[in-house]
């Protein structure tokens, strides 16, 4: 099965520190991975490099069917390519109902001097009747996303993510800061958002990544030192010595 994205030799460094070391790893269509590592593993360096914030100093990133090279790419290219990004604190318009919030995220064809005129129609609302669905935000439209739970501004924002269509999703700490249930919920959305898109899951909480029960990279030092299920990286004695044994 050809490769969704592709990063290959990839190096970086800031003033000296290398922050990405010959990172090499693959992404399939659609899979749900999960990306561990202690601080300073690279593990953020890396999104920021596939979302062309940071441009690497050597190595490739290919994306898509076509394998075109996403190196030369603005942030904005890169997100109309098929690649959205959840930070890991919520980033929604307080001010607006959960359906503004949706209809200013649709996929639209909305040229600059068109955009002021533009209105929604029956299935511009349908879609985002449906995207709150997805994410358990069906009863919630009419409501300021202000007033939304912490967990349910999380689920706001990838649905915005979601009105974009996007072919891979990167997701940093979706669990930071959710009640128990609200993580059972993510757990489930995320898992299900996987069955049909690419789904990278950065996180730091080992209990969440269980419970995702997907394949796992670890990195360490900007490179990957092991890869495969949960209890396969686990048992390894170099991620042990690196990351599990400073509990």
């Amino acid at each position: 099965m050809t490769a969704l994205l592709e990063v290959s030799g990839l190096s970086v460094s800031f003033d000296g520190f290398r922050a990405i070391n010959n990172l090499s790893f693959s992404i399939g269509p659609a899979e749900l991975r999960a990306i561990i590592g202690p601080n300073g593993a690279g593990k953020t360096t890396f999104m920021d490099i596939v979302t062309g914030k940071t441009r690497p100093d050597t190595g490739s990133v290919t994306f898509g069917e076509r394998s075109i090279s996403l190196l030369g790419m603005n942030e904005a290219r890169i997100a109309r390519e098929g690649i959205g990004r959840k930070f890991q604190r919520p980033t929604v318009f307080e001010d607006q109902t959960v359906t503004d919030n949706l209809i200013l995220a649709l996929k639209a064809p909305r040229s600059p001097w068109r955009v002021l005129g533009w209105r929604p129609k029956a299935p511009d609302m349908a879609r985002v009747q449906a995207l709150a669905e997805e994410v358990g935000l069906g009863d919630h439209l009419a409501r300021k996303s202000g007033e939304l739970s912490h967990g349910q501004k999380q689920w706001l924002e990838i649905a915005m993510l979601l009105a974009q269509e996007p072919k891979l999703l990167l997701v940093d700490e979706p669990a930071a800061g959710m009640t128990p249930a609200e993580r059972e919920q993510t757990t489930t959305l995320l898992v299900s958002l996987a069955k049909t898109r690419a789904v990278v899951v950065v996180e730091h909480d080992m209990d969440f990544v269980r419970r995702l029960n997907c394949r796992v990279t670890v990195l360490h030092e900007g490179s990957v030192l092991a890869e495969g299920s949960l209890d396969h990286v686990t048992q390894n004695a170099q991620v042990i010595n690196v990351y599990l044994g400073r509990g």
